[in-house]
């Protein structure tokens, strides 16, 4: 159990590595080109399932730092999606 949890927790921070860059990309090109919202929710709803089995097994309590992290990453992209969204329209 030790190995399958750290080895989860390495791949979640290996995602979660990922998100800044994506997160700074929407903040300075201030658009929603190259953006997938449909993906974001795909992965956030991922991410609500690994929380979901976290609490529903009897995987150690820790689990939930890595995907609480990856979730609050993703919820951030997606306002920045709208934020940018409402910039290219002009609203």
């Amino acid at each position: 159990m030790f190995w399958s949890n750290l080895l989860e927790t390495a791949m979640l921070l290996c995602f979660a590595a990922a998100w800044p860059a994506s997160i700074y990309k929407s903040w300075v090109s201030r658009t929603r080109k190259g953006k997938s919202l449909a993906f974001m929710v795909i992965v956030l709803a991922g991410y609500a399932a690994g929380i979901a089995h976290v609490l529903v097994s009897d995987s150690t309590v820790y689990m939930l730092i890595p995907y609480t992290l990856n979730t609050t990453l993703v919820l951030c992209d997606i306002a920045l999606y709208y934020r940018n969204y409402r910039i290219d329209e002009g609203l």
